[in-house]
């Protein structure tokens, strides 16, 4: 029997399956679909940086350990898979124009950064604008994050699944999971693709699907998919090398001259569909931001549903409900970011080690405050 059943193909399931079969564990990742085409494929691959170190809250502490992973974590499946994820540090810039709206929040973001002892190396707007020149003359406010990083998602999921496979995952797509067997307070099988899957455990990572899946067990957990939609222009050379963010939308350069730009954040169901009003937005945002990108090609646009939960913290550990059975869902923008974090964590669960993170960073949407991240 398989030692562990992963539900769900996205980065965050396909991490885990990473991390648990390089401890010894086989596994099988059922995907309704195709591997890593959903959140994980449509995101733009960025890696905000943090400090475990001086870290207080949920999210900050996360956000911490899952950057002390990400270059090792990376430097390992390229050396493993030979596969060039595109990890680098790129910094960021993150801007704003006269009249926002959110400057309290922006100027307590700088100063909880800093209590955090994450790296501001100048918040000189005159100075940035010098350094970045294709910035908008009409930017007000600015600061640099050095430490900021970014990872090509398409490669590195491309990357997992081959090291997965390297290491005896066995990856199964076209599978949605429609039936779930369980008795005496445990996973017995998942029903998919015509055939009883059995395992000794059970990690349900379905991302935005997560909810329905679960709802088959009368357990509510309240995660909704947000679509987030994203233009790809192309330039015939690199405009400038790091990222630039306005708040949740943003400019992410790739060194071959293209500009991933996002993304919106809309309730419209499992719709993925591209509207015209949408990504007219995001492109005069990319032009108000960086005005020579008005002469930028237009390549392509897609979109992604991510999972929202009502926490808005993602869903880390075991069901209460089910003695076999752990989650790890409810990422919302941040599951390519959190993934390393996330598998290490759903690894210590379940060969019962100790857990990375202390218990105040945990989170539940039910009774037991103990059981989620």
């Amino acid at each position: 029997m398989t030692d562990v059943i992963v539900i769900g193909g996205g980065v965050i399931g396909l991490s885990i399956a990473w991390e648990l079969a390089g401890h010894g564990l086989s596994v099988r990742v059922l995907e309704q679909g195709q591997f890593g085409r959903e959140a994980s494929w449509a995101g733009a691959g960025m890696l905000p940086p943090g400090n475990l170190a001086n870290a207080r809250t949920p999210e900050a502490r996360l956000r911490g350990a899952t950057h002390q992973l990400w270059p090792d974590w990376s430097k390992g499946l390229t050396s493993f898979t030979g596969m060039d994820n595109g990890f680098t540090r790129c910094g960021a810039i993150e801007v704003r124009f006269p009249g926002c709206s959110d400057l309290s929040d922006w100027k307590n973001g700088v100063a909880a950064l800093k209590a955090e002892g994450v790296l501001i190396e100048t918040e000189d707007v005159s100075e940035i604008i010098r350094r970045f020149p294709v910035l908008s003359s009409e930017v007000s406010h600015a600061y640099n994050l050095p430490d900021f990083c970014q990872v090509r998602n398409p490669r590195h999921l491309k990357a997992l699944q081959i090291g997965c496979m390297m290491r005896g995952v066995e990856l199964v797509a076209g599978s949605p999971v429609r039936r779930i067997e369980t008795s005496r307070g445990r996973v017995d099988a998942v029903y998919a693709g015509g055939i009883d899957h059995r395992a000794a455990e059970f990690v349900f990572a379905g991302g935005a699907w997560s909810g329905e899946l679960l709802g088959q067990l009368g357990i509510e957990l309240e995660i909704e998919p947000i679509k987030g939609q994203i233009v790809l222009l192309r330039t015939t050379q690199p405009e400038f090398r790091s990222v630039i963010q306005v708040g949740r939308e943003y400019l992410v350069p790739r060194n071959d001259g293209r500009i991933l730009v996002g993304s919106t954040e809309e309730r419209s169901g499992f719709d993925k569909r591209n509207t015209a009003e949408a990504i007219g937005h995001l492109i005069r945002f990319a032009e108000r931001v960086v005005p020579n990108l008005k002469h930028a090609e237009f390549e392509r646009c897609w979109a992604g549903l991510r999972p929202h939960s009502a926490t808005d913290r993602p869903y880390i550990g075991r069901l209460p409900q089910l003695h076999n059975a752990s989650i790890a869902a409810g990422h919302y923008r941040y599951g390519l970011h959190l993934s390393p974090i996330t598998a290490v964590l759903i690894r210590q669960i379940l060969l019962k080690q100790p857990v990375q993170l202390p218990e105040d960073c945990r989170v539940t949407p039910g009774s037991d405050p103990s059981l989620f991240w």
